[in-house]
């Protein structure tokens, strides 16, 4: 007797993309119109950072949020907010191939789509376009990972 298709794809590991979306974005220029005439450089500065929820059995989502302040001297020349989420399905994969999926390739993937729609709002609120560096997320996720140990062995901890 044959397995039925259903019943032998059923244990089959599964990871894909469900769904891309601009979750948050927001721009504020508090010191225009009058900063706009400076020709001074700004200082960019950038803050990254990644959260993985569950949705539902076998749905995860990642979230890659961004802020970008440019600044000229102590004045704010732009500040711009995002967040870009993905919906990722995980199924039948041990929980340890989970965690980094979840830490390193949903969030590589979801990335693009933020750094694309960052430098579009830059863009139409009349700067230059900042271009976001690559972010090499394995590295991101393993000093997460090393710090989380790091706070589980601090001593002092009552056992």
């Amino acid at each position: 007797m044959s397995a039925t298709p259903e019943n032998s794809q059923s244990a089959d590991p599964v990871f894909m993309l469900q769904r891309c979306y601009l979750k948050d974005l927001s721009l504020e220029q508090p010191n225009s119109p009058q900063i706009l005439l400076e020709q001074q450089q700004p200082n960019v500065d950038v803050q990254m950072s990644v959260e993985a929820h569950p949705v539902v059995e076998g749905l995860f989502e990642i979230t890659v949020a961004a802020t970008i302040t440019a600044r000229m001297q102590d004045r704010v020349l732009f500040l711009v907010e995002g967040k870009q989420a993905g919906i990722f399905e995980l199924r039948n994969i041990p929980q340890e191939h989970a965690d980094m999926l979840l830490g390193i390739a949903c969030p590589q993937t979801v990335y693009p789509y933020l750094r694309a729609n960052l430098a579009d709002a830059i863009t139409r609120a009349g700067f230059p376009p900042v271009h976001l560096a690559e972010i090499n997320f394995q590295a991101m996720y393993e000093q997460q990972q090393a710090q989380q140990q790091a706070a589980n062995d601090a001593p002092g901890q009552l056992n």
